[in-house]
């Protein structure tokens, strides 16, 4: 059985490897019919649809974007091509123009050879797994494209970008002042927003890695690398650091003695101030099953309620918009902000988290103690069936460590969705009991489940 060409978040693979210009016009041709056979997808003026277009700085993203757009025009659809913006910056704009649809061309976190493609449905949502599928099914279909006058046309607006920058700063009404902040922006889609938002807001900015040259995007930097950040914030004395992902859908933080705040810190921070303001939907936060037990613990002594989904920020959102819920996130630093995004938004998370500073008067290191994180282990194992956790000799293993570790721990073995590996993950009471039970369940996986 061939495996599924969308994974959690879009296609992605290696730039002119899997990830071909060919595939991306394609992929442009087939979203532009299937959404065009899905009449809740556009808009109803009898206008031809239109599509936003934004990447991040990779080098690639130059050919594929051009890929995509010409697909899309191609199929009859008006592109309008925003330049290198944040992923969230496309759902903004894709909702507030009308578009019929939205894409950006970033492989996120991954190194600068991978790129991806994601798509946004009308509205700025991100497409259910039943239309990836329909557009994936669709590549193999011949279809008669429109000709002369019924094409689409393609356009720059590079100026776009100030409604998303405004959007973002209409988010926090008061002032950042008195705070001093390290913004790492991963030489990606956030280098200029990012610290123009937080200077704008009030705040000290001092930016490292933010002069992308199409080739240094993620590399010993930004959400994957918190060594500059951590020493930056140190150097300059700061008030904390923000470290982004090639795309800026994500935020990682630092504190200022340079403690790791992760996104369940994070997101349990901007939960309990919520609910202190009487903003927080039902007492009730969307995480997913990645997060820590420690920040279950802290939620529920806080009365705060814990909805868990599958990974990744679009099954976070599927949570939320179901039941309206306004906040969710990942452990990543993906945080979902539903009453001012559609998406994981790095930049605004983070203007929320330094807004939580001034409303508590507190350090960022006294808001991120209200969760002790238990110590966990991830062990990615390569080359192994993807189907594993469902062997039983697995199955037994994850029972038995799971008796053992009764409510002081627990085991989650979940094949990635974004790369060809199984994640076997282990908290437990202490480091060693973690890396202990994670390396022996690793290895019983090599043996047992290697294709």
């Amino acid at each position: 059985m061939a495996s599924r060409l969308f994974g959690t978040d879009g296609v992605r693979g290696l730039a002119n490897g899997q990830l071909t210009a060919a595939l991306a016009t394609s992929l442009g041709v087939s979203a532009a019919q299937v959404l065009a056979e899905n009449s809740d997808f556009l808009n109803q003026s009898g206008d031809r649809p239109f599509a936003i277009v934004g990447r991040d700085p990779r080098v690639s993203g130059e050919f594929l974007q051009a890929a995509v757009s010409a697909g899309l025009a191609s199929a009859g659809v008006d592109v309008i091509d925003i330049g290198v913006v944040p992923t969230p910056a496309v759902a903004y704009l894709t909702d507030i123009t009308g578009a019929d649809l939205g894409v950006m061309l970033s492989a996120s976190h991954n190194a600068m050879p991978d790129n991806g493609i994601k798509f946004f449905a009308r509205g700025g949502h991100k497409l259910a797994d039943e239309i990836e599928d329909a557009i994936e099914a669709h590549l193999t279909v011949t279809t008669e494209l429109p000709v002369g006058a019924a094409v689409g046309r393609i356009r720059t607006d590079e100026t776009l970008v100030a409604n998303y920058v405004d959007h973002v700063l209409s988010s926090f009404t008061g002032t950042l002042d008195g705070l001093t902040v390290v913004v790492d922006g991963a030489n990606g889609a956030a280098s200029v927003v990012g610290p123009e938002i937080y200077r704008r807001a009030g705040a000290r900015v001092i930016s490292i890695h933010c002069e992308p040259n199409g080739y240094n995007i993620n590399e010993d930097c930004g959400s994957t690398h918190m060594a500059d950040v951590i020493a930056a914030v140190t150097e300059y004395g700061a008030d904390l650091g923000i470290a982004h992902d090639g795309d800026a859908d994500r935020c990682l933080a630092v504190d200022a003695q340079g403690n790791f705040v992760d996104g369940d810190q994070i997101l349990a921070i901007l939960a309990s101030g919520r609910k202190s303001r009487g903003e927080l939907v039902n007492n009730t936060v969307v995480a997913t099953v990645m997060s820590n037990l420690g920040f279950t613990i802290a939620m529920r002594e806080r009365e705060i309620e814990v909805i868990a989904t599958a990974v990744g920020d679009r099954y976070v959102l599927e949570a939320m918009r179901e039941s309206g819920f306004n906040l969710g996130g990942e452990q990543s630093g993906h945080v979902v902000l539903s009453d001012f995004a559609t998406t994981g938004d790095g930049v605004l998370t983070a203007l929320q988290l330094m807004a939580e500073m001034k409303y508590a008067n507190k350090s960022l290191g006294e808001l991120a103690s209200l969760v002790t994180r238990l110590p966990q282990v991830l062990i990615n194992v390569k080359g192994v069936d993807k189907a594993a956790t469902a062997k039983p000799v697995v199955m037994q293993a994850i029972a038995e460590v799971e008796n053992e570790l009764g409510d002081s721990g627990r085991v989650l073995l979940r094949p990635s969705g974004t790369e060809p590996v199984i994640r076997v993950m282990v908290e437990a009471a202490t480091a060693e009991k973690a890396q202990q039970v994670a390396q022996d369940l690793a290895k019983l996986v090599q043996e047992h489940c290697s294709l």
